[in-house]
């Protein structure tokens, strides 16, 4: 045997690389684009702030607004199609980032809600002496976190997601600082975030170890073969993934740290966790389900479903009990009927357990939240409104709105008339007819009942709260001024309610991309 020339050793590596598989891949930085705008915006502000002035701290609220716009311009070029990036290059070749109709859809919510959020606290920031540069990035790194997890389809993603998004929150909910009411309430939700972590961890550690993959598809080809040893192992993963999503949605019995976390958080952070909150959990239970678990329909279906019941009664009877004389009533009110409202937003998740085509059950769902993201934000901002002339937000300083500012009150009459599914706000009424069809469609009628009767119980705080914005007004009343930035929150939650009640089955149609 002859030792290599040079030539041979020349042509080694060559063929060596030619049998190596392709391990670094370019990024579709278009696909990728909401996500990271929201987080370059957040490292401009933090670095932003150092050099700043106090005077010119304000500017970090419009860099925030500014960053926030163009993240939601990035979106048109997705709406052509699929786009996928952080793909497998042997195996399956599934991705761990995937912008579909799905992600589109929840992102738009995402910055919708995010850009109505740093409208409200443009004055909110001033007013109750919060750190700016701290406040803005805080909004935009948990707003970047809520736009990746739509797109994940791994779970590891989806965790670092999930984190990414509620991290900040509870930061955001402390930022009173010497507020022993605002601490607690970030120690109770600070809480809950890391229980729900560790149960999340633990079943997605389970899943691992049943499947041997963390991408979603993938774990749903090897869910419908497991070895029969690891059964139990799969069932207990699945089940335990979906406690640790249900605590991030706040349903019951989940849901403790909602009403104190509400009324500590500057209103504005409120509202944000009401919304964008909400449908991280939303969409996190969305995709493990119906991506990766389907083949255990039989057992998150019931599941969801009694979550769902539940979770609509007991938000919905505590919303009833709210005085009207009761100290931050009205931030109860609301904070009780987010979680009355997450039992709705359960209904269809259920529904797609049992249904032939889960993809239009989460439809339905989706296009729920696109109705309650507006119109929810919207009566956090006149609630906000309110607040600058009391501050101890019963619901009996609403009394005599309408003489005083009729323009908000309109619009408070308007968005609580959507929450309660009656005209004129008729995205409210089709969005609640949507989800009562689809748990119909898919045999839930039992379901459908508690959702009938609970909608009758609801219908009857909102219309007392409505009906006290034109009694007469308390002749000590003080007409509050309404900022530029807050008036046009409250402008563009009314407008998106209106047209999304102009044309609901568009709503329907845009929202109804399917997952599979």
């Amino acid at each position: 045997m002859g030792f290599p020339t040079e030539s041979t050793l020349a042509e080694a590596p060559i063929s060596v690389a030619a049998l190596t598989p392709r391990v670094v891949q370019s990024v579709d930085w278009l696909a990728v684009a909401p996500p990271t705008l929201l987080a370059l915006a957040a490292l401009a502000v933090l670095v932003a702030d150092l050099f700043l002035p106090k005077a010119r701290k304000p500017v970090l609220g419009a860099v925030t607004i500014g960053g926030i716009v163009l993240a939601g311009l990035s979106l048109l070029p997705l709406h052509g199609g699929t786009r996928s990036t952080f793909c497998l290059t042997t195996g399956s070749h599934t991705c761990s980032y995937e912008a579909d109709r799905f992600t589109l859809v929840i992102q738009l919510l995402v910055l919708g809600g995010a850009l109505l959020t740093a409208l409200l606290s443009h004055d909110a920031v001033r007013d109750d002496r919060l750190p700016a540069g701290e406040y803005w990035f805080l909004l935009l790194s948990s707003a970047a976190g809520a736009a990746l997890l739509p797109a994940a389809r791994d779970l590891a993603t989806l965790v670092v997601a999930l984190e990414v998004a509620s991290l900040p929150a509870f930061a955001l909910v402390g930022l009173r600082r010497g507020d022993r009411r605002s601490s607690e309430a970030a120690l109770k939700f600070f809480l809950s975030s890391v229980t729900a972590t560790a149960v999340t961890l633990l079943g997605v550690s389970f899943v691992y170890a049943a499947t041997g993959t963390m991408h979603l598809t993938d774990i749903a080809h090897s869910l419908g073969d497991v070895d029969p040893r690891l059964a139990v192992l799969a069932r207990t993963g699945v089940v335990l993934t979906l406690v640790g999503f249900a605590f991030k949605t706040a349903a019951v019995p989940f849901h403790f740290w909602v009403p104190e976390a509400y009324v500590g958080a500057p209103l504005p952070v409120a509202g944000y966790l009401s919304v964008v909150g909400k449908a991280v959990g939303f969409t996190g239970i969305a995709l493990v389900t119906v991506v990766a678990f389907p083949s255990y329909a039989n057992v998150w279906g019931p599941v969801l479903a009694v979550l769902a019941a539940v979770t609509m009664t007991v938000g919905n009877v505590a919303a009833l009990r709210q005085r009207p004389d009761r100290r931050h009533g009205a931030v109860r009110l609301l904070a009780w009927s987010s979680v009355g409202q997450a039992g709705y937003l359960l209904v269809p998740l259920a529904a797609a357990g049992y249904a032939q085509e889960p993809g239009r059950a989460i439809g339905s769902t989706v296009a729920y939240a696109l109705m309650y993201a507006a119109v929810n934000l919207g009566a956090f901002a006149v609630a906000a409104l309110v607040s600058r002339t009391s501050p101890a937000q019963r619901l009996a300083d609403y009394r005599g709105l309408f003489a005083r500012r009729p323009l908000p009150a309109l619009c408070l009459a308007f968005f609580l008339l959507c929450l309660a599914g009656l005209p004129p706000g008729v995205i409210g009424l089709f969005a609640k007819v949507t989800v009562f069809s689809a748990a119909v469609d898919a045999g839930l009628g039992w379901l459908a009942v508690v959702m009938a009767v609970n909608v009758v119980i609801a219908l009857y705080y909102y219309l007392q709260w409505a009906a006290l914005l034109f009694r007469p007004a308390a002749e000590d009343a003080v007409v509050p001024k309404v900022p530029a930035p807050l008036g046009a929150a409250i402008g563009l939650a009314a407008v998106a309610g209106v047209v999304l009640s102009g044309a609901p089955q568009l709503v329907l149609r845009f929202a109804s991309g399917t997952l599979l």
